[in-house]
């Protein structure tokens, strides 16, 4: 297991970024034992069953497992705090950037978690959100990003930060930007933009037969704290749209508040996007974007989609961002007339 000093440097940081929780009261602090536990049945659904071979390779994404080359050869990354990307708009709320009539985070969440007294400090991001949901979404560059969060827990995480899961709308539509390309930096593909690529952890870790990999093994904790992989949020200072918002394609997986439905996989089967099949069933839940492990397997850039898992999974590659609607621009009042 990779040692926890570094971590443990970034924790004594004071939180940056993240104002109190627009949540409900003060509840019981985060305990070391409920890092990796599912949420309770008073959180969430039940607990998922552990994923069949199928869901689980899907994540795989096979055409990531035949590179096992060295994964820090391309880890000269851009300073994590530098931010050269477009400016933000001015009237959504801080670390938020305006894309239409919504608000839409620049940067992947990380996890806030607050105490009995109501104070917050950060969350390891390789731990498992408290069973209680006394934790809240961030946004912040520099932040590494929370992973091993499943939907039902990043909408958690957003609704007591005042703002909510995105759709899949919202979501492409910042990504894709004005000109409606099909990755955030333009039209086509260009390498190492974005943190995408990689090694696949999981082959190199246990073995490349994927029918052999556990639901426990996608949740090891050690697996997002190997250099070279998980890259901190804007670290990669060329994975930029058009409205500021930085690594929708690559790093993390992000969850979207979209269901798994017919008209979905209708929609899906109609776009001119190839895909490899995945295993789906109504009632799953969507992340779109990929993670720094696949290349194009579920769809190009913005197109990425993956649909082959229950709200309740969650693993070492599901991350999150929030959105709100953006505030109404008020209509200036016309000068009163002085009375003669």
């Amino acid at each position: 297991m990779i040692s926890p000093a570094p971590v443990l440097l970034l924790l004594a940081a004071a939180l940056a970024g993240c104002g109190r929780p627009a949540g409900p009261a003060p509840v019981a602090a985060l305990t070391a034992s409920s890092a990796r536990e599912a949420p309770p049945a008073s959180a969430a659904p039940p607990a998922p069953e552990a994923p069949n071979a199928g869901a689980l390779a899907s994540l795989a994404d096979a055409g990531a497992l035949a590179s096992l080359a060295d994964a820090g050869a391309d880890a000269s990354l851009a300073d994590a705090g530098a931010d050269a990307g477009p400016a933000p708009s001015t009237d959504c709320p801080g670390g938020m950037a305006r894309v239409g009539r919504i608000c839409i985070d620049r940067w992947e969440a990380h996890l806030a978690v607050r105490s009995p007294a109501g104070e917050l400090s950060k969350l390891p991001f390789f731990a498992r959100p408290p069973e209680d949901g006394a934790y809240q979404a961030c946004s912040e560059a520099g932040a590494f990003p929370q992973a091993y969060v499943s939907r039902v827990e990043a909408q958690i995480a957003c609704r007591n930060a005042g703002k909510r899961l995105c759709s899949r709308s919202e979501w492409q539509r910042a990504c894709q930007g004005r000109g409606d390309s099909t990755y955030p930096y333009g039209a086509h593909w260009q390498a190492k933009r974005c943190n995408m690529d990689k090694a696949h952890l999981l082959a190199s870790r246990f073995g490349a037969d994927a029918r052999r990999w556990r639901y426990e093994d996608f949740n090891d904790p050690s697996l997002n704290q190997t250099p070279g992989f998980l890259a901190a949020a804007g670290a990669y200072d060329t994975c930029v749209g058009d409205a500021g918002v930085y690594d929708l394609v690559g790093n993390l997986h992000e969850w979207v508040s979209d269901t798994v439905d017919q008209e979905l996989m209708d929609a899906l089967a109609a776009e001119e996007v190839e895909r490899n099949d995945q295993p789906w069933r109504l009632g799953n839940g969507v992340f779109m974007g990929g993670f720094f492990s696949t290349h194009e397997q579920l769809g190009p850039g913005c197109k990425y989609i993956t649909v082959a898992h229950e709200p309740t999974y969650h693993d070492y590659s599901t991350g999150f961002r929030c959105c709100s609607t953006a505030p109404t621009a008020k209509e200036p009042r016309p000068p009163t007339r002085k009375k003669k």
